[in-house]
């Protein structure tokens, strides 16, 4: 114990220093606030960094914003228009005959040059009519055999009849003698008709055209031996007049049929196959009596004068069935017409800003038909505004703008029709260039706005 007392005094003068883990404990509290005061430093700089950042991104923006955007733009017109429905339709024939021998033999050299204009009743191909001359006088010659036959029974008949009052001979004998007179007369009729039929064999020798038309190229060479009603000797088509058929949807018959009942004269224009070229006009025939119901479509037939041959069998047209013509038509381009996210359609309108500028804005409106580069509008922007048709994707509202382009100031290309479609249908997108027009970007149109 007193070992003890004695070197606690000694214990405590040498614990006047702090311990080392003490010391180490400040130094880490001191490193800790100096990396903290470091990440904050760091932090506040790139937050500056951003925020000048965000500044000069909104700065350059602003000056996007507000530097002019070159567009093209097309003057919306008022104007008269023919409202049309679209088919596609298949010339055909008015009237189409397969020529066959109606007898056989042998066949003779043609009359007619393959393709020329055959006219009816021209003769174009003989069957060698020997064989069928010769029956027609042997005909003749039974003919004046049976005639002679009866005029002597008729001679005799009437000596008996004199016999048969003088009371020579019988009753029985007079009635068989007049019944032999009857049977030459029957054969007499039946050598008539056999005469007849060799006639019309013989006439059938001489093969006629039937019908006014074209004649297409010869089946069967001079020489062969035909068979009656069994070879296809050449085929005559009647291409003045000519038909198209064609089919509607169903949905679109009752229109059509209602023109039918109040006009007989409903036009029909034939277009080619890229529907940009007017080959002819016609009017509407008539429509099938019934609907197909595979397809949900009704045929009807169109008759063309084809007097300058532009259309031929088997081809192909795009056919515009004329409804009405709206005499004071709104129209623009179909490339102006522009689709927001909800589906509703508007137009870019050019207006002055009032400080010597221009400015985009949008204008909404209601499509009534849609055709290829024409659109007519129930509703939307007044005659004679000026609608972008390029350059709409980069536009919003109040945008300033820069008219360029050859378009300027124009009045929007037309093709003259327009094809009946349900109002709204419009998609924006152009269609099939006309002739003469210019087709637009189609780019421009794809573009949505909310």
């Amino acid at each position: 114990m007193p070992i003890q007392n004695a070197t606690e005094p000694s214990l405590q003068k040498t614990g006047e220093s702090q311990p080392p883990g003490h010391k180490n404990t400040w130094v880490r509290v001191v490193v800790y606030l100096v990396l903290a005061v470091a990440v904050g430093l760091i932090v506040w700089r790139v937050y500056q960094n951003k925020q000048k950042t965000a500044a000069n991104t909104a700065i350059q923006a602003a000056a996007l914003l507000s530097r002019p955007v070159p567009v093209q733009v097309v003057a919306a017109e008022q104007k008269p228009m023919p409202i049309f429905l679209t088919g596609l339709g298949t010339v055909t024939p008015y009237n189409s005959v397969t020529v066959k021998a109606r007898v056989s033999g042998e066949l003779l050299p043609v009359k007619f040059t393959e393709g020329q204009e055959v006219k009816q009743g021209e003769t174009i191909m003989v069957i060698d009519p020997r064989p069928y001359q010769a029956a027609l006088d042997q005909a003749k010659g039974t003919l004046a055999h049976d005639q002679a036959l009866l005029k002597n029974a008729q001679a005799e008949f009437n000596r008996y009849k004199a016999l048969y009052a003088a009371g020579v001979v019988s009753k029985e004998t007079l009635d068989a003698d007049q019944a032999q007179q009857g049977q030459y007369e029957g054969v007499i009729q039946s050598d008539n008709a056999a005469i007849e039929t060799a006639q019309l064999q013989l006439s059938w020798c001489y093969i006629q055209s039937p019908i006014n038309g074209k004649i297409g190229l010869r089946l069967v060479d001079p020489g062969n031996i035909i068979s009656a009603n069994s070879t296809n000797l050449v085929v005559i088509n009647q291409l003045k007049p000519i038909a198209v058929y064609f089919t509607l949807p169903e949905n679109q018959l009752p229109q059509v049929l209602k023109r039918l009942a109040t006009d007989k004269r409903v036009p029909v224009d034939a277009y080619d196959r890229s529907d940009t070229q007017l080959l002819t006009s016609g009017n509407l025939l008539t429509a099938d009596n019934q609907i197909d119901t595979t397809t949900g479509t009704d045929k009807l037939k169109a008759v063309f004068d084809n007097k300058d041959s532009v259309l031929f069998p088997n081809q192909f047209v795009n056919v515009h069935l004329v409804l009405e013509n709206r005499p004071n038509a709104l129209v623009v381009p179909s490339a102006a017409i522009q689709t927001g996210l909800n589906g509703s359609l508007f137009v870019w309108v050019i207006n002055d800003d009032g400080k010597g500028g221009r400015v985009a804005q949008m204008q909404p409106v209601k499509v009534a038909l849609a055709e290829g580069q024409n659109t007519i509008l129930d509703s939307g922007p007044q005659p004679g505004a000026k609608v972008v048709i390029d350059g709409a994707d980069r536009l919003r509202p109040g945008q300033p703008v820069s008219v360029a382009g050859a378009y300027q100031g124009q009045a929007a290309p037309a093709s003259g029709h327009a094809a009946a479609q349900p109002a709204g249908s419009g998609t924006g997108q152009p269609g099939k260039a006309s002739a003469g027009q210019t087709p637009q970007n189609p780019s421009s149109n794809k573009r949505q706005h909310q």
